[in-house]
């Protein structure tokens, strides 16, 4: 369906078309962010915020020093490696300023990961923290970096809280390794060597220049790039920035244009998710994000949220989950609290139920992939979220549905989903073939592995991934399905579904299970809870007990990494 199917069937107050021409950079609207909500606070991390003037300033130091006092050109690239503090919206804006390409960073990546992520890339510079910073050190050598920048976990906060939480993160929780980086520069110093000294706006001005180079997961082979050029990041920041335009039924905007809303940012900014909708649309629109270095650590997550009354949070159900087990994170004020948004992987319904009960706001899920800035799809918020679905596609974005020989399905029915639409990546950075084979023959439309149904209002339910089915007896299997049942039992926390050779059936499912201290759950139990749930065929047939599953930074489940374990099954039923 062309993005015109859509029109009229959005909520109230999202308007069916944007003017993408609005920017002719990402840079000129963070510039006028800049200008236009110079006062609001803009960023907050670690308990210190700073505002849009702050973060003004501090960028254009960056832009400045490395116009001046590094070798590097517009268009080239420079590697951010950090966690989610106030250094990383300060860099990101400076080096885009200063004309540079974006390789956002896992600070969580081996050092096989990161020599293939900074040669492929090509990038000639490296801002990282000093918590990675002897990877960095035994890699070097090998990649095509010229320039190392290192900061401090603490480094943007004032003098005696940054000296005393440096000196804690380094000599007391040891989390530092000692390093040799002779030629490293600090990012600290780097600032104050360059405060208040202007810099020559050196921006990549053209719609289809690339300014963001973000890597797939890799977890299916080598990681890839997607090139996500100023045309791919405006469309996206706009699109998913159209959210807080909606109304309720009177006409009354949700979220009130004087007011500033205080959104909560637990995903890592080096992710497309958060850094799409925190550094480029929220950022734009004037509000203020909450920044969490570490969301494994529920309990300093959820008193980083305490002093705020806030608007929305970011998140995926893994993260759901571990909040709501916390009887701390009933106790914050959700008087003010208008959405949360879901995304990166699929939402179980017992989570969004759990999480309305206690909050008294539904979750919204949206869909998307790195490959297109990443937002595709997005619920509606306040209550007239579609639960199951991942909402309607996002203005100017068509989508069908082909089958196993390419050919658009009819609504409602089952197919791969395939996006054309302004946030669509420009391709492959260095991978013309690669390229080649994400598209249709024509080369028009993306196609993402994910298999979908798009109903007559045109919601979308992702079903699951091309290959992550599991065909048992010649029988389609989905493990979001299996999943989605499981995690209602009360002793269950998370669980995963794979399908495993079977000489009979072809595949028979396996079911991984991290349970909430309980012992004596077993597969038994959970084969009787799914009886009259799940179709037969359907059911687990091995079952595995562990205290945590293997999880990306962001929190999805990967599967992958199951299925080419080759451990023991501890228990079978």
């Amino acid at each position: 369906m062309e993005a015109s199917f859509w029109d009229g069937k959005r909520a109230s107050g999202i308007e069916d078309e944007i003017n993408f021409n609005e920017y002719s950079s990402a840079v000129q609207a963070i510039e006028e962010a800049f200008v236009k909500y110079a006062d609001r606070p803009a960023f907050t991390s670690l308990g210190h915020t700073l505002s849009f003037q702050d973060i003004d300033a501090y960028s254009a130091a960056f832009a400045h020093y490395l116009q001046n006092h590094t070798s590097l050109i517009p268009g080239d690239a420079i590697a951010i490696q950090m966690l989610n503090t106030l250094q990383y919206p300060i860099a990101v804006y400076g080096a885009l300023r200063a004309g540079l390409r974006i390789v956002n960073t896992n600070p969580l990546y081996t050092e096989r990961e990161m020599i293939h992520q900074f040669n492929d890339s090509e990038a000639k510079a490296l801002l990282c923290m000093d918590i990675f910073a002897k990877s960095v050190e035994n890699i070097q050598a090998q990649t095509s970096l010229e320039l190392v920048m290192v900061a401090s976990l603490a480094d943007m906060l004032p003098g005696v809280k940054r000296v005393l939480i440096n000196s804690t993160v380094k000599h007391i929780k040891k989390m530092v390794p000692k390093y040799h980086l002779p030629e490293a520069i600090s990012f600290r110093k780097a600032l104050k060597q360059c405060k208040g000294k202007g810099f020559t706006p050196a921006h990549l001005p053209n719609p289809d220049d690339t300014i963001v180079l973000q890597y797939t997961g890799g977890t299916t082979g080598v990681a890839k790039s997607a090139e996500l050029t100023n045309a791919n990041i405006i469309a996206n920041m706009l699109q998913a920035g159209s959210v807080v335009a909606q109304t309720d039924e009177q006409g009354n905007p949700l979220i009130e244009d004087n007011k500033q809303s205080i959104m909560v940012a637990p995903l890592p900014l080096y992710h497309i998710y958060s850094f799409t909708v925190h550094m480029m649309a929220f950022f734009r629109l004037g509000e203020h994000s909450v920044l969490i270095a570490n969301p494994r650590d529920t309990e300093t997550f959820i008193k980083a949220m305490k002093p705020f009354k806030i608007t929305g949070l970011m998140g995926l159900n893994t993260l759901f989950v571990s909040l709501m087990e916390s009887p701390n994170f009933k106790e914050l004020d959700f008087s003010e609290l208008i959405f949360t948004l879901s995304g990166g992987t699929a939402l179980i319904d017992d989570t969004a139920n759990r999480w309305k009960e206690i909050t008294g706001v539904g979750i919204s899920e949206a869909y998307g992939l790195t490959e297109c800035s990443p937002a595709v799809c997005m619920n509606p918020i306040n209550g007239l979220e579609r639960q199951g679905t991942v909402g309607q596609a996002l203005q100017g974005t068509a989508l069908k549905c082909i089958n196993a020989i390419g050919e658009e399905v009819p609504i409602g029915q089952r197919g791969e989903l395939c996006i054309k639409g302004p946030q669509v990546m420009k391709g492959y950075w260095n991978r013309p073939k690669a390229t080649r084979e994400s598209f249709t023959e024509d080369g028009e439309w993306l196609l993402t592995g994910d298999i979908a149904i798009i109903d007559d209002d045109g919601y979308v339910s992702i079903v699951d991934r091309v290959k992550d089915m599991i065909i048992v007896s010649g029988f389609n299997v989905f493990p979001n399905e299996i999943e989605a049942v499981v995690a209602t039992h009360p002793d269950v926390i998370n669980c995963a579904a794979i399908g495993v050779p079977d000489p009979k059936r072809g595949e028979i499912v396996k079911l991984y299970v991290v349970t909430n201290n309980n012992a004596s759950l077993n597969g038994d139990e959970i084969k009787a809870f799914c009886k009259d749930k799940l179709t037969a065929y359907k059911i687990p047939r091995i079952y595995e007990f562990r205290a945590e599953l293997p999880m990306s930074p962001v929190g999805k489940i990967l599967r992958r990494k199951l299925k080419d374990e080759t451990e023991p099954v501890k228990m079978s039923a």
